[in-house]
């Protein structure tokens, strides 16, 4: 069999086990059988023996059996929202759909991120050696690039754009959006990583990659009005997010991050579905970047 085939068979599989939750070989192999990739041949326990082992090895994702001999994912933490593994079978799962369905493809549409996989893949490469990387770069509305030599610490994918967070010998992050970046360079210098650095908690009070440590973090009171109520709760702007009080049109939700000027921005870009409560000082700041809006217009 064709190793993109097999591969397309593990994602599957993993795929259907995470959103049962704990599902038997049975009711594995009925949703097998529904699929095309099955041809209308059951999914055997030795395939699926086969299929746990080559899944463990190549995504580090273990499922385990219980006592009841239902199926689940060992490590729940390996399929959270945010995780590489659940973001790239996410992605695949996603794939094997549109590609089962390749006579629709006029009907399917999708949206392009930029391709900076060179960058992409240089970046990965010298975080694994753990090599500082040499960034020549130009910023938004700067004629003249700039050159950084930082250690690459993560990268971020935020709003179809892919970020590095260096760090600098001295001291001090930066994040480097790919798209901006003219050139990069795996160097021979190495570095050290913070034993305590977590990527996962260094962006967690803020909304995406700007961080501005300067600002502080605040507790804002939001209102969203009509459809984008429902749609605060099923896509929450932030994890800290959490419903206050829903009047008869409207629900207020409360967050806690430092609110950078992407967060503002994200705010006005709801329009009058969505407007900051408290505290009084945002709400001041929103009300001057409207009064700028407007005069744009006249």
């Amino acid at each position: 069999m064709k190793a993109s085939v097999l591969f397309k068979e593990y994602v599957w599989l993993v795929d259907t086990i995470a959103r049962a939750g704990r599902i038997t070989l049975r009711e594995i192999n009925d949703r097998w059988l529904l699929t095309d990739m099955s041809e209308g041949v059951p999914f055997s326990r030795t395939t699926f023996r086969r299929h746990r082992q080559e899944v463990e090895e190549m995504f580090g994702i273990i499922i385990d059996c219980d006592a009841e001999n239902r199926y689940y994912i060992d490590d729940p933490s390996l399929m959270s929202t945010d995780s590489v593994p659940r973001w790239m079978l996410s992605t695949l799962a996603v794939s094997n759909i549109v590609s089962e369905a390749r006579g629709m493809h006029d009907r399917i549409l999708l949206e392009s991120i930029p391709s900076e996989s060179e960058h992409l893949r240089l970046v990965v490469e010298a975080m694994r050696g753990n090599r500082r990387v040499a960034v020549t770069y130009r910023r938004y509305g700067s004629s003249e690039p700039q050159q950084w030599t930082v250690d690459p610490y993560c990268i971020k994918l935020f709003r179809r754009r892919w970020y590095l967070l260096g760090r600098f010998e001295k001291g001090g992050f930066i994040v480097l959006s790919f798209d901006r970046m003219l050139e990069i360079a795996v160097t021979e210098e190495t570095f050290t990583m913070d034993k305590d650095f977590d990527a996962q908690a260094y962006f967690s009070e803020y909304y995406g990659v700007m961080v501005d440590d300067r600002i502080p973090v605040q507790r804002i009171v939001l209102r969203a009005y009509g459809n984008e109520r429902y749609a605060m709760r099923d896509l929450p702007i932030h994890p800290s997010q959490r419903e206050l009080e829903a009047g008869e049109d409207y629900v207020d939700l409360e967050v806690r991050l430092h609110p950078t000027h992407d967060f503002l921005a994200q705010i006005l870009s709801r329009g009058r579905w969505l407007k900051v409560v408290s505290p009084e000082g945002i709400v001041q700041e929103i009300n001057q970047l409207l009064q700028e809006t407007a005069e744009n217009y006249k």
